[in-house]
């Protein structure tokens, strides 16, 4: 789940900096990118990845 948020992240970037959109000081291509660098970063760590329901048995 986090590398499909990375790979979402990466894309919005690469759409504002395709696009020369101007945006504040926060929400700028490159820190778009060290958040989806850190989401990819998680997801290869393996966090997130054992989230399972526990019903009864």
């Amino acid at each position: 789940m986090l590398g499909l948020v990375g790979a979402a992240l990466f894309f919005i970037a690469f759409l504002i900096n395709a696009g020369n959109i101007g945006t504040n000081d926060v929400f700028t291509s490159t820190n778009l990118m060290l958040l989806g660098l850190t989401a990819l970063a998680l997801h290869m760590a393996g966090v997130g990845a054992g989230w399972r329901y526990r019903g009864r048995r």
